[in-house]
């Protein structure tokens, strides 16, 4: 690449957000160059999913999103929908399935939507580079373009769009220098935190759950007013599972979350019939029809008393069922950024263009996916909204 490189859109950034934008606006004919420091393009992409890639959601709607300002991400998802990055997938006869709840997978494996992208991308005629680092960027206000400085030499570009990622998965390569682009040009952002990502509990609070290690539980789980129904794991460090992940991205620090470990039946009526049925069966007997042995052994021994079912009352059995339906306890912490799929917080929606992405107080500069304060549920939706910004901003930068 030659310096003083002229194009008309540079994307910072050559993950999901970053490509699609990159797609949008070169089939617009810009000429557009998206670079990127790491040594390949879309890594989260490719280690998304288990390797599969859940690209996006088939119920993605705007109650799947958070955000400051709940409306902001209504118009980008609303103009790319789920339905249209699907016809994309059909369109290269990438074959895919429905996992559960809505969630869309690839048979084979997620590099076929990396190169799905990058097929796009050559036929738009947008160039992808990677090992380049930003050095600087500046604005020249009297030739309205940007200056930037990098280790592959010096480009100008009308457009600039930061598809830089959040700070989740540092391994990955994952920087902070999209937040720095954005407070160097007056934008505001928002307290980032981890998202997604396994809660950590103490030594102490660790210690009944030795033998359960490994082991998971359907379950519903609830912080505040949100709750999700889903398996949770128990872990070394404490507990994760897909239900953990999404109340996560709810929780703050010294909240307790509760867990109904039995939101399908009532445990009422399940102990009464047990006493009238098996009135000589202790409750751990009992208890591990709901889950596993192990893990009725493990209540009983350090928060339920575990006698024949004929010896409670009906006063006793409710307070049972209550515990069991509303378990409590405070996570000591998260895994934080090492292991979270996603980061919350970001740049604050309030200083850009629902329509455009656009900073409203900075021609030209565009801010899309995971550095922006939006952030999507477990299952596709993260990807749905790195679609649905990268295409928004492509189709003006």
């Amino acid at each position: 690449m030659t310096a003083s490189q002229q194009v008309d859109v540079l994307i910072i950034g050559a993950g999901a957000a970053g490509l699609m934008c990159a797609i949008s606006a070169g089939q617009r004919g810009r000429k557009v160059l998206v670079v990127d420091h790491a040594n390949k393009v879309g890594k989260k992409i490719l280690m998304s999913g288990g390797g599969r890639c859940n690209f996006t959601n088939m119920y993605a709607e705007p109650d799947n999103f958070l955000c400051e300002n709940p409306h902001f991400f209504k118009s980008a998802l609303a103009r790319y929908t789920q339905w249209d990055f699907i016809e994309l997938v059909g369109k290269h006869q990438v074959p895919y399935h429905e996992k559960k709840l809505g969630q869309l997978f690839c048979d084979n494996k997620a590099s076929d939507i990396v190169d799905m992208l990058l097929s796009e991308c050559d036929q738009a005629g947008a160039q992808v580079r990677t090992h380049c680092s930003i050095e600087s960027v500046a604005y020249d206000t009297g030739k309205t373009c940007y200056l930037v400085k990098t280790t592959l030499g010096d480009i100008a570009a009308e457009s600039l769009v930061v598809a830089t990622g959040g700070l989740s998965i540092p391994t990955m390569g994952a920087t902070g220098l999209g937040y720095e682009l954005a407070e160097q040009f007056g934008l505001r952002l928002l307290p980032r935190t981890a998202g997604l990502v396994p809660f950590t509990l103490s030594k102490e609070q660790l210690a009944p759950f030795a033998s359960l290690v490994g082991s998971s539980a359907d379950v519903r789980i609830s912080c505040g007013e949100q709750s999700f129904r889903e398996n949770i794991l128990f872990t070394h460090r404490g507990l994760s599972g897909p239900a953990v992940l999404q109340i996560s991205s709810y929780w703050q620090p010294g909240k307790d979350i509760s867990i109904d470990w039995s939101p399908d039946r009532n445990l009422m009526d399940f102990f009464q019939q047990a006493r009238e049925e098996r009135p000589k069966a202790e409750l751990k007997t009992v208890l591990a029809n709901l889950h596993t042995k192990n893990w009725a052994n493990v209540f009983c021994e350090h928060w339920l008393n575990s006698q024949p079912m004929n010896s409670y009352s009906d006063k006793q059995l409710q307070a049972l069922a209550d515990q069991l339906h509303g378990w409590t306890i405070l996570p000591a912490g998260t895994e934080g950024y090492r292991t979270a799929e996603v980061t919350l917080g970001g740049v604050n929606t309030d200083d850009l263009s629902s329509k455009t992405l656009e900073a409203k107080n900075q021609p030209g500069l565009y801010f899309v996916g995971e550095v922006v304060d939006v952030t999507g549920w477990l299952g596709g939706f993260n990807f749905q909204w790195a679609w649905a910004s990268g295409h928004a901003a492509g189709s003006f930068a």
